[in-house]
């Protein structure tokens, strides 16, 4: 025996909801649109392309007064700001994102051209010392070599 209005809320109680197939298909649209939209914005970020360069020429220039101390033999690494470029220790090429750019500030015994220069590590760790300044639209990173240890600062510019 079944009370009035029991059999009315057994009812409304299996039609309340979302089968498993609207739920699937509400997560496909919203999964293309995600894609959309990330196809469209992109996912680089110019704060983290430009960190990343700074700190791989940063690397680039650690790894050569590394070298320079181990091998007891002077080491250059050759950078073209013009280009955005440098040349790692191994001679690889390396190059800056395309929005960013490079200017190097090195005694002027360092400077190949008005546009190119060397920053060179002695075999007591010492260098040429200079700076470098990457950009990216406002964002600015600096790198520091000091002459007389050869210690490599990266800081954020303003």
């Amino acid at each position: 025996m079944t009370l009035p209005g029991e059999a009315e809320s057994r009812v409304l109680s299996r039609d309340a909801g979302f089968t498993l197939m609207e739920m699937i298909i509400v997560m496909a649209i919203m999964g293309l649109m995600l894609g959309l939209l990330v196809h469209r914005i992109g996912l680089t970020n110019t704060g983290l392309s430009l960190r990343g360069a700074t700190n791989e020429l940063a690397a680039g220039l650690r790894e050569a007064r590394s070298a320079a101390i181990a091998t007891n033999r002077p080491v250059s690494i050759a950078i073209d700001p013009a280009q955005g470029a440098w040349l790692t220790p191994g001679g690889e090429r390396k190059t800056l994102p395309q929005t960013a750019s490079l200017k190097l500030v090195t005694v002027s015994s360092q400077a190949r051209k008005a546009d190119k220069g060397d920053i060179r590590f002695d075999p007591d760790g010492s260098s040429s010392g200079g700076r470098i300044e990457l950009t990216e639209g406002k964002r600015r990173m600096q790198i520091g070599i000091d002459w007389l240890t050869g210690r490599v600062s990266v800081a954020s510019g303003p």
